[in-house]
């Protein structure tokens, strides 16, 4: 049975992948993988209709490098204090709400965001409106950390106590000890947290849809209204015939999304797998 699930698993991911790509296919032999993908311009309802990727793909990464800018130095250093400077009593309320943070509704911080953030945003930087990439990201940051603090500081709390012991009977203090002993040691799960918190940003489609500002522009910078990805495909897949040409080009996206988190994730594995056979020497 166990056996079975595994492998239950990997046929339903490779069912996903068959089901985007068979769904993709009329994109793909009408207006191309590489003109899409490459393409400046998204206007579906144009005459010919354009189909570039483009504007989504600069949306996503300015997004997620935001997130990862507010969620990655944040989340690890909350991760160190639970779990080597804490109180126990600290720890176990601080654990008990990152627990409920990860169980908010997206749909939660945006909400949050449009009456907090959008306009402490469009005040601070004097813009025109506070519906950009970086209000997008910060909430997307805020989303995610409870994700790579729960990650992190169980990595840190299964680093084995001896080691702990070892470092203070050598004189160095919990601080040295913390980033010194079990920030290496706990360094791949550090990672793999950080990793999935990667592929919770780049996939959040509620709070980008709520606060990016779905702009059809490339976005030269992150102070400007966006759209993403996950943002253009649940936007308007609602809104378009079933099996036509748009309809196709959506599914081509999605498929393309599907690749960059699997590319991402299979990295991050390599990754995590390289750093073991270090450690095991």
């Amino acid at each position: 049975m166990i056996a079975a699930s595994g492998w239950l698993a990997i046929v339903i991911l490779a069912a996903i992948a068959i089901f985007l790509f068979f769904n993709a296919t009329r994109s793909f032999e009408e207006v191309g993988l590489w003109k899409m993908v490459s393409g400046e311009f998204w206007y579906p309802t144009s005459d010919p209709a354009q189909y570039g990727f483009l504007p989504s793909e600069a949306g996503s990464l300015w997004v997620t490098i935001v997130g990862l800018v507010v969620c990655v130095p944040l989340g690890v250093m909350s991760a160190i204090y639970i779990s080597e400077f804490a109180s126990r009593r600290f720890k176990d309320i601080a654990k008990s709400l990152i627990e409920f943070m990860a169980a908010i509704p997206s749909v939660v911080f945006g909400l949050i965001g449009l009456a907090l953030l959008v306009p402490w945003t469009q005040k601070l930087f004097n813009l025109d409106t506070g519906l950009t990439a970086f209000s997008a990201g910060v909430m997307i940051g805020i989303l995610t950390l409870p994700t790579i603090v729960s990650i992190a500081e169980d990595a840190m709390h299964a680093v084995p106590q001896d080691l702990r012991m070892g470092s203070l009977a050598l004189g160095n203090t919990r601080w040295q000890t913390a980033y010194k002993v079990i920030v290496p040691a706990a360094s791949s799960g550090i990672f793999a947290a950080v990793m999935l918190g990667l592929g919770r940003a780049i996939g959040e489609t509620m709070v980008v849809l709520m606060l990016a500002g779905n702009s059809g522009l490339i976005p030269s910078q992150p102070f400007v209204s966006a759209r993403t990805l996950p943002g253009t495909i649940a936007g308007e897949l609602g809104e378009v015939i079933q099996g036509g040409q748009h309809y196709s080009v959506l599914f081509a996206m999605g498929l393309v999304l599907f690749v960059v988190t699997f590319l991402v994730n299979l990295a991050a594995d390599s990754v995590l797998e390289r750093q073991r056979r270090r450690w095991r020497r």
